[in-house]
């Protein structure tokens, strides 16, 4: 280092050094713009700007074109660690050689998704991994390791994991509070999170929109008591999108944004994503908070710092010493195989009655016995030609779809198509019908081609013709994606669309975007006397009278088009077809083909038909937007049956992003792929054809129905029986369900209880004659249990490649604390003594081998009231309750849930009503009359009783200033022994801690 080499250029420092003196030289306005997402340059030090923040959850999205992998759900579906490393790895790859040519890249990738697809309508669900949250922390630290990098000190990029903390719920997202009771925090929310910041492969988390036990996750005290305590790294905190403000314009959980800012940055956020690339906005409000004397400068220095630990982690100091420096790999052959790859190892076979693989043709079931080279595949269905990609996705540079792969593996002359979807003609009350003009000379466009930094501001196309209309007009293919969400396409496979002048054009290359412009809505008109107010949900087959298959709009008024991302209807003008706010237009729907009987001549004629049925990733589940049902759109529904009954050798292939209900009773052959990337159709073929055996496993339960499901906001999975953790029902098809080609047999399973781990080993033996993949799957399960313990858990599992004839012995070495749960009365993790079971087999119903061993541990006692009284968040069992802030700040209390109304005389004059139970409390000897002594706020009462019995004290509460301003409450109460509490809550009170003297 020479005399004019600041300490923060010196190599030979450690990063603590150097990141101190660079902090130093920085000063107090510089220090506060770095918070921001986009920080300024420091040019006086030589110090290059810098963002948080780069999309790259299943590649490099958002800046134009990557390989793109699977989703998350279909990667979370390979049950493969190493396979998931490889894929970071090679998205890493990519964000480092794409921005050594465009420096809007950013090296902080917001990835992956850790939350737990606790629920399966979750509009997000296709970016998490797993509902269990030991298969989501095993594929998040696989896969963040692949981003990271294995240089000891330099990263290739840096993981944020996505979204803290208890997040299922696109449904009021910005304001819904998940109710997590302490068990379920640790034992299942946190687990998913802690392992892989245990790991060492996590540069920070991002909290998500909706607020915890009454407290938004942008100020959570499980930031510092939690997450900052599983590692010595620093970790950087990085806002989601918008939710600084939402403290104070959606929540209102603060009057001030300096007040809501301070408190972010106080609780553990480093960098606020607000406000797009402005960063003034936020700069003004941490000035405020300065000078308001809500925030000190060591709270701002502290954030900084950890801001620099990452870019120093990233060689942004010293880009001679940077391994990564000069990667320049970007859609190279070994990504575009592993593209292949990925996908073919995320296919999961639900159910195969020797219908597959489609080797011999002339030996399937039922088949006459026809040359192989005159047999026929029918491939049908709304996805069979489709590549989807979803709102994190890259743009394809390469693409294959269902029927291209087929087409490539078994020749274009022995493959029929046909897509299913409707084809109409939309007549006006002039009696002109709708029209697509020529474009000729238009140029072909890909949303998002160019990449955008933020892409929701991307706007639709202008350069081409609006809509007309004219007496023959234009043919549209119309699908409708359930719930009555329809899109409309041009002959020439343009989507109907609206861009910001309001004009109807055939302009868009695929639904999509933050608010999609592609999808509308039939609405009967006049069925209410009204010209468009009138809003009808069903389906558009559902709003047609069956009299007449020429028409599809003969309800007697005729139907209105609502334009679903404006909420304006579609009206002619001489301008052209646009939508506004006035004067609809009524239309009529003419039908000119339909898609189930297109279907089931094409069905009818093929010796085997795969019906190719899912979602597309931007309508009726996704980000913003929750499923309201498992069923399968009553469109696609209608063409699976056409099929089938055409033809009974029909196979049905889901391409989802979330499990479906779906009867597989009369069907031979049932497979579910995520959307599976660039390689999707090729991948599927070559496991369709028995080129690769499938081996991908459900990553989570599929149920059979809606009514197995609890409430989209019910977090309490214990309580509620969710989950295969906790799921008593019979799911259509469990947990880590998936079939093979091959047939496996498992044995000699011995386990051992060490010190400090269980070692486990079994065999697996391929007794088939196709090689192939197994994913060998270890439960347990606690034999007796103080409280309430899953069915059974995942401990461990490996996917290996077996020959035929083959044996492999697998070996795992499980830590106790794998046994762990966590003790709500001493607030710790601990192993109870006593029996465990051991469970191997293919799934989490297929068990297989069995074992039973003992673990020693700390007994459970009954609960030491007297000395620890009760923290009203402490329940074991609870009803209508749900668990809020006890102070902005940290802390629990107990409160009857919004909108649970008692429903008996003595509970109704009470408002809201609970129950909560506290099992084994140990009221001691007998020793006279007592006390019970509550800390309370609002208003109402509390009763108490014993083992479910009689009321034996009643604590009236008078009224507090407001929710956080408790008040002590003491009444007499005799017990003695051992009982199970049992508190009603009646009323809006807020119960924070019971105490009991004797």
């Amino acid at each position: 280092m020479t005399a004019q080499t600041p300490p923060f250029r010196d190599s030979q420092l450690p990063f603590a050094k150097r990141i101190d003196d660079l902090l130093s030289r920085l000063t107090l306005e510089e220090r506060v713009a770095m918070l921001h997402q986009f920080g300024p340059a420091v040019e006086r030090l030589g110090v290059a700007a810098f963002r948080t923040g780069q999309e790259a959850l299943h590649g490099v999205a958002w800046m134009g074109p990557a390989t793109v992998f699977p989703q998350a759900v279909g990667l979370g579906a390979t049950w493969n660690d190493e396979l998931v490393r490889r894929v970071g790895e090679a998205v890493s790859t990519e964000t480092r050689a794409m921005r050594s040519r465009d420096d809007r890249v950013g090296l902080n990738v917001w990835a992956p998704t850790v939350n737990l697809l606790r629920h399966p309508l979750w509009g997000r669900n296709e970016e998490g991994y797993s509902e269990d949250p030991k298969l989501t922390s095993a594929i998040a630290t696989a896969y963040t390791r692949g981003l990271r990098g294995d240089h000891p000190a330099y990263w290739r990029t840096a993981p944020v994991l996505k979204h803290w903390l208890a997040h299922n719920n696109e449904t009021d997202r910005a304001t819904a509070s998940s109710s997590v009771r302490p068990r379920v925090l640790h034992e299942y929310d946190l687990r998913a999170f802690r392992e892989t910041v245990e790991a060492g492969t996590v540069a920070g988390v991002m909290p998500a929109y909706n607020l915890v036990n009454g407290r938004p996750n942008h100020v959570s005290p499980y930031l510092r008591e939690q997450l900052r305590t599983w590692t010595d790294q620093d970790l950087l905190v990085c806002s989601d999108a918008g939710a600084p403000s939402n403290l104070v314009d959606h929540e209102h959980y603060f009057d001030t944004h300096e007040e809501a800012t301070a408190a972010s940055l106080i609780a553990g956020v480093d960098s606020f994503t607000d406000h797009g690339t402005d960063s003034s906005q936020i700069v003004e409000r941490l000035q405020g908070a300065l000078d308001q004397g809500l925030l000190t400068e060591s709270v701002i220095d502290a954030a900084v710092r950890r801001q620099l630990a990452i870019r120093f982690r990233l060689g942004e100091f010293d880009p001679r010493l940077d391994p990564y420096a000069d990667t320049k790999d970007f859609d190279t052959p070994a990504h575009r195989a592993l593209a292949q790859e990925a996908a073919e190892q995320a296919i999961v076979l639900l159910k195969n009655d020797g219908l597959l693989p489609l080797t011999d043709l002339t030996d399937l079931p039922g088949l006459p016995g026809l040359p192989g080279q005159d047999t026929r595949i029918a491939v049908v269905g709304l996805l069979a030609d489709e590549c989807k990609l979803d709102w994190y996705s890259g743009t394809l540079i390469h693409r294959s779809t269902p029927l291209e792969g087929l087409y490539e593996r078994f020749g274009a002359d022995r493959v029929d198509f046909t897509e299913g979807v409707d084809r109409v003609r939309i007549k006006t009350s002039a009696g002109t019908y709708l029209s697509v003009p020529s474009a000729d000379d238009a140029t072909d466009e890909v949303r998002g081609a160019e990449g955008a930094l933020d892409p929701a501001l991307l706007a639709g196309r202008t350069d081409l013709p609006p809509l007309t209309t004219d007496t023959t007009g234009t043919e549209l293919a119309l699908i409708d994606w359930g719930g009555g969400v329809l899109t409309l396409r041009a002959p020439d496979g343009r989507y109907l669309s609206v861009a910001d002048d309001g004009f109807v054009r055939a302009s868009a290359d695929q639904p999509g975007g933050w608010v999609v412009q592609e999808t509308f809505r039939l609405e009967p008109h006049g069925s209410d006397g009204s010209d468009g107010s009138h809003e009808s949900h069903g389906s558009h087959e559902s709003q047609e009278s069956h009299a007449s298959h020429s028409s599809h709009g003969s309800h007697e008024g005729g139907h209105l088009l609502k334009h679903i991302g404006t909420g304006r209807y579609v009206s002619v003008t001489a301008d052209g077809v646009k939508v506004a706010a006035e004067n609809p237009e009524i239309l009529e729907l003419e039908i000119t083909e339909r898609g189930e009987d297109t279907v089931a001549r094409t069905a009818a004629a093929a010796d085997v038909v795969l019906v190719v049925a899912g979602n597309d990733p931007h309508i009726n589940g996704r980000e913003t937007e929750d499923r309201t049902t498992l069923a399968l759109p009553a469109h696609q529904q209608r063409l699976l049956e056409a099929a089938r009954a055409a033809n009974p050798r029909t196979a049905l292939v889901i391409t989802s992003s979330y499990p479906y209900a779906t009867d597989p009773t009369d069907l031979p052959a049932v497979l579910w792929t995520a959307h599976g990337g660039q390689a999707a159709g090729t991948a599927l073929a070559r496991v369709l054809a028995g080129d690769v055996s499938p081996a991908g496993r459900l990553p989570q339960t599929w149920y059979a129905s809606d009514a197995d499901l609890p409430d989209l906001l019910d977090y309490d999975v214990i309580g509620s029986r969710q989950t295969y953790l906790y799921f008593e029902g019979t799911p259509l098809y469990p947990f880590g369900h998936g079939l093979s080609y091959a047939s496996f047999d498992y044995g000699n399973l011995v386990a051992h209880v060490g010190e400090n781990s269980v070692h486990v080993t079994f065999t697996v033996t391929n007794t088939g004659s196709t090689p192939a993949d197994e994913v060998a799957q270890l439960y347990s399960r606690a034999v007796s249990p103080s409280v309430s313990r899953p069915r059974r858990e995942l401990l461990a599992h490996r996917r290996v490649h077996v020959l035929p004839g083959a044996s492999t012995e697998l070996t795992f070495e499980l830590p106790l604390s794998a046994f762990e749960f966590w003790d709500v009365v001493h607030g710790i993790r601990r192993v109870e003594p006593g029996p465990y079971e051991l469970l191997v087999g293919a799934s989490s119903e297929d068990i297989r081998l069995r074992a039973t061993i003992e673990l020693d541990g700390t007994p459970t006692t009954p609960r030491p009231v007297l000395e620890l009284g009760l923290n009203a968040a402490d329940f074991d069992e609870q009803r209508g309750a749900e668990i809020v802030d006890l102070t902005k700040l940290s802390g629990d209390a107990v409160t009857p849930a919004h909108g649970n109304d008692g429903n008996d005389e003595n509970h109704r004059n009470h408002g809201n009503t609970a129950e909560l139970v506290y099992r084994g409390c140990d009221f001691g000897p007998a020793t006279g009359t007592g006390t019970v002594t509550v800390e309370v706020s609002g208003e109402g009462s509390l009763e108490l009783a014993l083992d479910g019995g009689p009321v034996i004290a009643r604590l009236d509460v008078p009224a507090t200033r407001g929710p956080y301003d408790y008040t002590t409450v003491v009444t007499p109460f005799s017990a003695t022994e051992v009982h199970d509490l049992h508190i009603g809550l009646r009323g809006p009170v807020r119960l924070a801690h019971v105490g009991f003297s004797s």
